[in-house]
């Protein structure tokens, strides 16, 4: 798509009437209230599914690489904010052994060709939290603030041609545009600086759509503990750093900046509008929790049309999915009717070294919930403030982070013990979906392997660039070298491997 017709379909995008729009949500939305009380959105079991983004790198220097459009589209990924950014998505399955082993079986079997195709054009996928090398040339702060007007609209020069991406730099919302971390500068005239960060995104349907409000009370209160065992991204790409000295950088980096990084951007800097990326309250209702998604401010207001799908019903409300950046958040969809779904979306975690992390990640999610629920834990009772102060501890500090959990003796904030307690749950879960105890282990050992070794994929990049500096090494260089590190780690690991094979 040319500058034209991009800044063309931006335009016909704005002039989208927004409380004609809300007005036809609100609409959908009584719909759909009505389908989930008949049962509509009800599943004979739990199912899970998983989204995993990556980014591209020259393959002979690191750098970021922007993927050609029809290389992308010959490896059938999805396209993402920027153009180096690729998406996974794997089919959704039940909450089994069969449906694990099919979850992590296709993210092999895609991602190997995927691998071979790019790699002849000297590009490698990478699974990380937040890409650090710039492209070849460029720097960070120019490949992200880069933009241009056409026709009065302001397109980014890096970005993906999705129009949404481009009409949320154009609309009246005050997004921050802007990077707001320790000791970090960048202002932009885009959304772009969100494509610093790449995520997995783990999804659990639930079996009694009614029941969304308990599942989604539980999965709040441990995002904590799971954030803090998969934190990834403690440094930004050098020259983003305001001039201070690399000891205080060092001092003060959070364990965890893609939080920061998509709060920033997308979240308003003036504190009297409500923020649209943030731990989300808890519901009383399936009711209120779609009442919550209609009620959010929709950025970019856009034309949608009813076709054959089961959910273009509640098309408006669907796109209103789309800016509901929630880091928990409820999901109502469905292609057809027998497929129709409510889902919890756990948004929080970074990219991962491995597709095994990413699947232990999604079975102990998922085989937490069920387990809770099912054996009505009493971390249900956990102050909900409490619940949020532990989400952005694990932010910034990983494993170190002050975490409360309520136990049956009551409140704890021993490490050993929160965690010991939260891998019983989830091996309990997993068992209660016919996974073996062996089985259900195997899927945990990755994350209990990171617990007993106090070490996560960000505390090692931490350290590795910590004794570079201290080697007397510049910053830059050593962040630079860790990515390097990562990146040949990496490669051996990716497909079969987890991250604790690094640590060997």
């Amino acid at each position: 798509m040319s500058a034209s017709e991009l800044a063309a379909a931006v335009k016909e995008s704005l002039e989208v009437d927004a409380e004609s729009f809300q007005e036809r949500a609100a609409a959908e939305a009584e719909w759909l209230k009505d389908e989930v009380r008949e049962g509509t959105f009800d599943n004979s079991e739990a199912i899970v599914g998983l989204e995993l983004e990556l980014y591209a790198v020259d393959d002979r220097t690191d750098a970021l690489q922007r993927v050609p459009r029809p290389l992308l589209e010959r490896i059938g990924f999805e396209k993402e904010l920027g153009l180096h950014n690729a998406e996974m998505q794997t089919s959704p399955q039940p909450l089994n052994s069969f449906g694990l082993e099919a979850q992590e079986r296709e993210l092999q079997a895609n991602l190997v060709p995927a691998q071979e195709r790019t790699r002849a054009e000297n590009i490698r996928l990478v699974s990380d939290g937040m890409w650090t090398v710039p492209p070849t040339g460029e720097t960070a702060r120019q490949y992200l603030s880069d933009s241009i007007e056409q026709d009065g609209v302001r397109i980014g020069t890096n970005m993906s041609d999705a129009v949404r991406y481009h009409a949320m730099a154009n609309t009246d919302y005050p997004s921050g545009l802007c990077l707001d971390a320790p000791n970090v500068t960048l202002e932009a005239d885009t959304v772009m600086p969100e494509s610093l960060i790449t995520s997995i995104q783990p999804h659990v349907q639930v079996p009694h759509a009614p029941d969304l409000p308990e599942y989604f009370a539980y999965a709040l209160r441990i995002a904590g503990p799971l954030l803090a065992m998969g934190v990834n991204s403690p440094f930004f790409p050098p020259d983003l750093y305001d001039d201070v000295p690399d000891a205080t950088i060092l001092d003060d980096a959070w364990m965890e900046h893609r939080i920061s990084v998509f709060e920033s951007v997308l979240n308003a800097t003036d504190e009297s509008v409500p923020k649209k990326v943030c731990f989300p309250s808890d519901f009383e209702s399936v009711e209120d929790a779609i009442d919550s998604i209609v009620a959010d401010e929709t950025i970019v207001p856009m034309e949608v049309t009813h076709g054959e799908r089961f959910d273009d019903q509640f098309a408006h409300v669907r796109h209103k999915h789309g800016s509901y950046w929630r880091w928990i958040r409820p999901v109502f969809d469905g292609a057809t009717r027998s497929q129709a779904n409510a889902r919890i979306e756990f948004r929080p975690l970074p990219g991962q070294p491995t597709i095994r992390d990413a699947i232990a990640f999604q079975a102990v999610f998922a085989g937490l919930l069920e387990s809770l629920v099912r054996r009505e834990h009493p971390v249900r009772t956990l102050d909900w403030k409490t619940a949020e102060a532990n989400f952005y501890n694990a932010m910034r500090d990983g494993l170190d982070a002050h975490l409360t959990w309520i136990t049956g003796g009551g409140e704890t904030t021993d490490l050993d013990e929160i965690y010991g307690e939260l891998f019983e749950h989830a091996r309990d879960g997993l068992e209660l979906h016919g996974l073996s105890t062996e089985a259900a282990r195997r899927y945990i050992r990755p994350l209990r392997e990171r617990v007993d070794r106090r070490i996560t994929p960000a505390r090692w990049k931490f350290g590795y660039v910590r004794r570079r500096v201290q080697e007397g090494v510049p910053l830059a260089e050593a962040i630079w070298g860790m990515q390097a590190q990562y990146i040949r780690e990496q490669e051996a690991t990716l497909v079969d491997g987890d991250f604790t094979d690094w640590l060997s």
